[in-house]
């Protein structure tokens, strides 16, 4: 797939091919990352989300609010959730946003029965404040020198407590929670699914944050450029970044997941993309893009093809 004409001054392809993306491990993990995990998980859900909900507009089939709820460290996120305005609603998913963050919902997914809550994490669009860069070069750095501070710890904590608002909103469907998320957030996804078991089923789109080092080795115009710049001068990043590693916490999954990734990808490498997938422990379908961050001749089709695939997945009788 190296054969897209770009101006980027290395190889998005990374010279690899399919099989050998396939072939692409999980590092290795310290002692103790599954208690990390576990407790950061037991300790966040103490915190109640304290859901708030102003109803705006219909658009798209949908009841459109603008939301807030609370988070761990005093951190407020807002969004939006659409219900849909004639279905009966049979499931909920939260769906996690890229490094960019977000300015609306994405009307266009149209899973069924599905009530679909739009975070902003910590530090992002909606979510701004000036305890945190906006920026994702400054973001991803941010509270790196300890793993308990690092902001993306932070992140995956909105999400459970994403997933709490939503249990605490929707009782009845406590059992049918969902979560889908593209680039930053397929790789929080990552991070935070297979510690919580009230999300039933995973998709993730070009997920950043797979095998670390490898990521970090290698040529990027994303925030892991951003990143490899400050391990460059502040190698104990790496001890940070051991914990923070999703193609290691895929080795924890149960859900299954539905995964999107590409061949070619300037900003998300797709060795560590396909690391999360090669290492995801659960039951998996695999979806490749000719390319992600990146316009290409298919894009639209892929795109398209991608949505129905979604609204299948998710579309079951139970998740």
């Amino acid at each position: 797939m190296s054969s897209f004409d770009h101006y980027y001054n290395y190889d998005p392809g990374y010279g690899y091919s399919l099989d050998d993306l396939l072939s692409v491990p999980a590092p290795q993990e310290p002692d103790d990352f599954s208690l990390f995990w576990r407790d950061k998980y037991q300790a966040t859900l103490a915190q109640s989300p304290q859901l708030i909900l102003n109803y705006q507009c219909l658009r798209a089939g949908y009841k459109v609010y603008d939301i807030s709820y609370q988070s761990t460290d005093g951190i407020r996120i807002a969004g939006w959730l659409l219900e849909p305005e004639s279905q009966l609603i049979t499931q909920c998913i939260v769906v996690g946003h890229g490094y960019g963050g977000r300015e609306q919902p994405d009307y266009h997914l149209q899973i069924p029965g599905a009530a679909l809550l739009f975070p902003c994490f910590r530090g992002i669009s909606r979510s701004r404040c000036d305890n945190f860069p906006d920026q994702p070069s400054q973001h991803v750095v941010h509270g790196i020198d300890h793993p308990k501070n690092y902001i993306i710890g932070g992140c995956v904590e909105d999400l459970w407590l994403a997933v709490s608002a939503l249990a605490k909103h929707y009782p009845a469907m406590v059992d049918s929670i969902g979560y889908m998320g593209i680039s930053f957030g397929g790789g929080i996804g990552a991070l935070a699914a297979p510690w919580d078991d009230r999300i039933k089923r995973v998709h993730l789109n070009v997920p950043t944050f797979g095998n670390q080092p490898l990521r970090l080795s290698l040529p990027t115009s994303g925030s892991a450029a951003a990143l490899k710049a400050y391990s460059q001068q502040h190698h104990h990043v790496f001890d940070t970044l051991a914990y923070y590693d999703a193609a290691v916490s895929a080795r924890y999954a149960w859900q299954p997941l539905h995964a999107a990734v590409a061949l070619f990808d300037p900003v998300v490498a797709p060795p560590g993309q396909f690391a999360i997938y090669n290492a995801w422990a659960a039951d998996k379908s695999l979806f490749v893009l000719d390319a992600g961050h990146f316009d290409y001749p298919r894009k639209f089709d892929q795109e398209r093809q991608l949505i129905s695939e979604l609204q299948s997945f998710f579309g079951v009788t139970s998740l």
